[in-house]
């Protein structure tokens, strides 16, 4: 009872807190307004708590087409770090809006505008994360990805400048291209057998003849949030310009809800799927893979310390694409594998959370000793590459399992990438030192900042998952190793940075080759209208003059009805003549 009770609270609070925006936005003068109240910080708390609560299950039949909510051995972990993600987030918005409340409380427009539209969408976004973690039916899911996609956009374009609309444009074009090919797969695969949760889903998958068209589908469609390569461009694009809270919870929490629509959606660890399936987790492998070293080897030119990280997670997430295709391809190594996904996943949240909220530290340092503040900087940094803490046991989870299921060349890889993200986090914190500024930070935005510090590198202490363990020591040699050898390889690059000089790449990549692509083909299109236009007015014109062609014969005929009236009589007369002999004729004959 208290678990239900405690469920409805969950999803019901943050409504509550939108609700309380809007009131706000109408009955308190603008003067009096608190944006980020206690009450907007604690839209998460609740969730957070019920994660806490033990596993449960909800059925409600009234709800739209049936709902199922769970809280089973995946969905508790993976709500207990999205919801404490947002909850600091929450906390870190409050001291790094608190210079923007006072500009609104003093008049300014644009402010109050843009942090009514924030703290209106963040508890809708949060409330979505949260919907589809929980559900297991597809209407509920569905619904709450939907939610949390639209919703975050006010967290994108915020600032309101053309760097922030372009990010914001670029995440809501691939968010509608995601959300279509998703309900697409859903569609084909709920219609297949008809049913109406994720399990039948993922039974229609690995059953269907057409199983494999389903998952490709779903896969590029939560593939767009999760960042795989081809679809990743609004990352490096948004995250530079978004509040770096907005970019913490973006590259923490919502970037995770397309790896569990993966795990939701796909037949993982199923044997006897059919050769396409094994096919497309074999793609998702080196796809995966390309992604990880790609985005390193780009994002190191990178020069905003935001994009350095947005390339960072896209890495990262590269290594993750590439271990869910095992489950397609070695089935028999996904029940051991999956604990350790779920820890690598919730390590690289939060630890991703408390890199974005560095950036804000950086740019308002408090009154420390900056040595100390950049080492603290650095320990998320550090544990993500595998050489400190829960980074150190997160991959251990990972590496352990690859190697009982002797897949060798991916420890292999996965550890080379390991690489890239070591070189990735410390080319942020070389750019983040370039552009620090002093003046001191909001308590609040420090004190969330080390809270998501404290969390990352603790993770497996709170994280309600199983199964964790710390590497034995003859193994931290090779696990440790690729942070100093991507460390030396920035140094070398630093040194060597004078000798050779090298214009950056734009941050979003391949954006640059879709956007002049679309707008040839937007031309193309406009083209091919315009011919048809053409045929259109031709036909057009080619039908009113033949409608006057034969109005202007109807006319002539009714020229000759005056005559035919004056002499009917004698026609008819004549007629009637003319068939009398007809018929005597024929008598005769």
């Amino acid at each position: 009872m208290m678990t239900t009770l405690l469920l409805a609270v969950a999803l019901l609070w943050p409504l509550y807190v939108a609700a309380g925006a809007v009131w706000h936005a109408y009955r308190t003068p603008p003067a009096q307004r608190r944006y980020c109240s206690w009450l907007w910080v604690s839209a998460a708390w609740p969730a957070l708590l019920l994660a806490y609560m033990g596993e449960g299950r909800w059925v409600l039949e009234a709800w739209m087409l049936g709902g199922w909510w769970e809280l089973n051995a995946l969905s508790r972990p993976w709500l207990a770090f999205s919801a404490l993600l947002w909850s600091l987030a929450a906390l870190h918005a409050r001291g790094y809006f608190a210079a923007e409340e006072a500009l609104a409380r003093g008049g300014d427009d644009d402010a109050q505008r843009r942090l009514q539209r924030l703290t209106l969408l963040w508890p809708l976004a949060l409330l979505g994360n949260v919907l589809l973690i929980l559900a297991q039916d597809i209407a509920s899911f569905y619904l709450g990805f939907a939610l949390m996609t639209f919703a975050a956009y006010a967290l994108v374009v915020h600032s309101g400048s053309a760097e922030a609309r372009l990010g914001a444009r670029a995440y809501l074009i691939l968010a509608v291209l995601g959300e279509g090919l998703i309900l697409g797969g859903l569609l084909w695969a709920a219609g297949s057998i008809d049913t109406l949760t994720l399990e039948g889903v993922r039974e229609a998958i690995a059953r269907s003849e057409h199983g494999a068209w389903m998952a490709l589908l779903l896969w590029l469609g939560f593939g767009v949030k999760a960042g795989v390569v081809g679809l990743h461009v609004w990352l490096p694009l948004a995250h530079p310009v978004a509040p770096a809270p907005a970019s913490a919870v973006l590259s923490g929490a919502m970037i995770k809800a397309g790896l569990l629509g993966w795990l939701n959606v796909l037949p993982l660890g199923e044997s006897g799927l059919a050769p396409e399936l094994v096919l497309l987790g074999q793609a998702m492998m080196a796809l995966g893979l390309a992604a990880a070293f790609g985005a390193a080897l780009y994002g190191v030119w990178q020069r905003h310390p935001k994009a350095v990280l947005a390339y960072s997670s896209i890495s990262q997430m590269g290594m993750l694409t590439a271990l869910v295709g095992t489950g397609l391809t070695v089935p028999q190594a996904w029940l051991l594998l999956l604990p350790g996904l779920v820890l690598f996943a919730a390590h690289h949240a939060l630890a991703k959370g408390a890199l974005f909220m560095g950036t804000s530290i950086s740019e308002h340092m408090p009154r420390w000793r900056v040595p100390l503040l950049f080492a603290l900087m650095a320990l998320p940094g550090v544990s993500l590459t595998g050489a400190l803490a829960a980074g150190l046991v997160s991959k251990w989870g990972v590496k352990s399992v690859l190697y009982d299921t002797q897949l060798t060349t991916l420890v292999l890889l996965l550890t080379w990438a390991a690489v890239g993200t070591s070189l990735l986090v410390s080319v942020c914190l070389w750019r983040q030192w370039q552009l620090r500024k002093s003046g001191g930070s909001h308590p609040m935005q420090w004190g969330a900042w080390l809270a998501a510090v404290v969390a990352a590198l603790a993770t497996p202490l709170w994280l309600p998952l199983y199964g964790s363990e710390v590497p034995p020591l003859a193994e931290w040699a090779g696990i440790v190793w690729p942070f100093p050898v991507g460390l030396l390889a920035l140094v070398v690059a630093l040194s060597l940075r004078q000798r050779v000089k090298v214009s950056p790449p734009p941050a979003g990549d391949l954006w640059w080759l879709y956007a002049p692509l679309a707008g040839y083909a937007l031309q193309g299109c406009q083209r091919f209208s315009d011919a048809l236009g053409r045929v259109k007015a031709a036909s057009v014109a080619h039908s009113l003059a033949f409608e006057r062609t034969v109005m202007q014969l109807l006319r002539h005929s009714l020229r000759a009805e005056p005559w035919l009236r004056q002499h009917g009589s004698g026609l008819m007369m004549a007629m009637a003549v003319l068939l009398a002999l007809l018929l005597m004729w024929e008598g005769r004959a």
